[in-house]
């Protein structure tokens, strides 16, 4: 191949924009991936409308899902025109693996994974979709070139699949959008105001929420504080809290991020949470703000415990990291000074780019 010409890549994308995790995982490199080399053709399997439909509670229509895989597959046939494709989850949903992997078959393929996709199939309750569909994950990560993951959990799940190449690239913080964090003096403010608590999610993830209503429910009889939810409503056991809600956009979310003062991150404890990555914790702790997480999946790998933020299971545990930050304004500034250092070393865009690049280049050059 001369070195001179773009690495072509056909980019096969779960969601556009709005779904985070083609956001995060994929779209938000392409400009520096683009400086490296790569010429990138993206192809969403799913379009905004999608997202819109999906967090409102409206059904999608079967014309709008059959166009769905009629977009895919004729971005499947056209695979030998590029060096290499770069795969989200998996290429069709619901779809056995035997046909998938024919139809990747002669092009170097890396499949990126940053949660536990495959419990989606193998966790299934219908006996004849495990059986038809349980493995299918993991038979596209064995095929694949190299398997690129969000996490431990994910790593090893890969290595149990026999995947042949694993690289772990967190979920990314791109730092130059996060301002460093508040002074001392910004975050003590008057002592009569009320401290802002808030959660960053979907309408599908605000049930976890609920989990942590006793323990709000008892300090907010004891200090001002309010509970400021981004992308969704609050659940109805907050009912008579302190609470609003917000609108997510990608224009504004960092000034709401900017407006919190404590960030948390409640977590159920099943197999889907432990492959679960914490990039919403990360994007308040890239704002300087201190946080507190279920010690769960990422969150014990990203939160250390009394130096960052809190971990917390129990809500005797939530209770005391939340009375702890809310009427500790310097504890609050130093772990808050501590999260972004923790984003600033281990999982900022910048810093996991170079891992990115050479994952990419590896895969294609491995099959040249």
């Amino acid at each position: 191949m001369d070195g001179l010409r773009p690495h072509k890549i056909l980019l096969l994308t779960r969601y556009d924009r709005l779904g985070a995790s083609s956001r995060v995982r994929f779209l938000q490199f392409l400009p520096a991936l683009a400086e490296h080399g790569f010429d990138f053709d993206v192809c969403p399997f799913f379009g905004d409308e999608y997202i819109h439909a999906l967090y409102s509670g409206k059904k999608t229509s079967i014309a709008s899902v059959a166009a769905a895989y009629w977009r895919r597959l004729a971005a499947l046939l056209r695979r030998r025109h590029y060096d290499l494709i770069w795969l989200e989850k998996e290429a069709l949903p619901w779809i056995p693996g035997w046909i998938e992997i024919a139809l990747l078959s002669g092009v170097p393929y890396v499949v990126d994974l940053d949660d536990a996709w495959f419990h989606r199939y193998d966790q299934q309750r219908s006996a004849f979709l495990r059986s038809m569909l349980g493995g299918k994950i993991d038979v596209v990560m064995r095929q694949a070139s190299m398997v690129v993951v969000g996490n431990d959990y994910l790593a090893d799940h890969a290595r149990d699949a026999g995947a042949r190449r694993i690289v772990l690239i967190p979920s990314a913080i791109d730092l130059d959008r996060y301002p460093s964090g508040p002074s001392l003096d910004q975050v003590e403010g008057p002592a009569s105001r009320q401290v802002v608590i808030g959660w960053i999610g979907t309408p599908i993830t605000a049930p976890y929420l609920a989990s942590v209503e006793p323990a709000f429910r008892a300090v907010a009889a004891e200090a001002p504080m309010i509970l400021r939810i981004v992308g969704a409503h609050p659940p109805a056991v907050f009912a008579g809290l302190a609470t609003d809600s917000v609108s997510w956009s990608e224009t504004t979310e960092i000034k709401q991020i900017l407006d919190l003062d404590i960030g948390i991150m409640p977590l159920a404890n099943t197999l889907w949470e432990q492959g679960k990555c914490a990039y919403k914790l990360l994007q308040i702790m890239a704002a300087g703000r201190p946080v507190i997480a279920s010690p769960v999946g990422a969150n014990c790998k990203v939160v250390q415990h009394g130096i960052n933020g809190f971990l917390a299971s129990s809500t005797e545990e939530w209770i005391t990291a939340l009375r702890s930050l809310i009427s500790n304004p310097a504890l609050r500034h130093r772990l808050g000074a501590a999260a972004r250092r923790t984003v600033e070393l281990n999982y900022s865009m910048q810093n996991v780019l170079p891992s990115l690049v050479s994952a990419l280049k590896d895969a294609i050059e491995s099959t040249e």
